[in-house]
């Protein structure tokens, strides 16, 4: 029922991102509806700053657990707040390894945010691998009904740019596809020395079961972000408002000046200016 929930929210609230609704709908039905997952839940999302990653994931775990966010069942990590410091990355393995083991043990339906995938020390996350496979016990825990998300700007350029190409040979957002964002992102996140995906075996071993990309946003797009942020501040939505929001944030390429450069991150502190 709630899956019909998120569907809802997802067509309402997300803008510009069919392909983000389509997969992000795709992983949890098929996950949910099974009973005996052979292996968790692994979802991967990719795009530039403000096109809705963090947005998505929060509103995936707010209709999967009660309170949220502030579930005991569901664990956010970010490298610059949790794995600060490149010295320390064995004490960080054992202890990454050691807190999702112990939140499986206690809860199989757990759910594991990783922030800012491209900021994570190369090899750390790899000690998370004998929880992400097929494997059916994994130190004597049954962990397959879990739930990883991983967000990175890794791959956002390359998504834009194809988005851009794409435009110019006159395809509309709507009909593009996976396999036209797919190799971009491999070579982007998967094939980057500075990556924390880098060499890594989550990736050679194909664990991730759902790559999804958030498409750059045009300037029809910030004008809805910046309507339902208006809306949700209790304030006026007046055209010339949203018009003037819209119009102040960067857009790139140079030319054309077609996608918004922060995507909708900006709206809510720009609108300030007007009221």
């Amino acid at each position: 029922h709630f899956v019909s929930g998120l569907e809802f929210d997802l067509a309402t609230n997300l803008v510009g991102q069919p392909l983000v609704r389509q997969q992000v709908m795709k992983g949890l039905r098929e996950f949910l509806e099974n009973p005996n997952p052979v292996k968790p839940l692994v979802m991967s999302f990719h795009g530039s700053t403000g096109t809705g990653k963090t947005y998505v994931s929060s509103m995936l775990i707010r209709y999967l657990f009660q309170r949220g966010l502030q579930s005991p069942y569901v664990h956010h990590f970010s490298p610059i707040v949790h794995f600060p410091h490149a010295e320390q990355i064995e004490q960080y393995k054992e202890s990454l390894k050691r807190w999702i083991q112990g939140n499986l043990t206690s809860c199989g339906r757990s759910a594991f945010l990783f922030d800012e995938m491209d900021k994570m020390h190369p090899g750390l996350i790899d000690v998370i691998i004998p929880f992400l496979g097929p494997s059916w016990v994994v130190y004597g825990t049954n962990y397959r009904k879990a739930i990883f998300i991983f967000i990175s700007n890794a791959g956002g350029e390359q998504i834009n740019n194809v988005t851009l190409a794409l435009w110019r040979a006159r395809k509309d957002r709507e009909e593009i596809s996976l396999q036209d964002l797919e190799p971009a992102i491999s070579k982007a996140v998967f094939e980057n020395p500075e990556s924390g995906f880098w060499k890594s075996g989550i990736v050679n071993e194909h664990l991730i079961d759902f790559v999804v990309p958030f498409l750059p946003l045009k300037h029809h797009h910030v004008k809805q972000c910046v309507i339902s942020e208006l809306t949700q501040q209790g304030l006026e939505v007046r055209p010339d408002v949203v018009q003037e929001v819209a119009d102040s944030i960067p857009y790139f390429p140079e030319e054309e000046k077609l996608f918004s450069s922060t995507g909708c991150k900006t709206v809510a502190s720009r609108i300030s200016f007007f009221f």
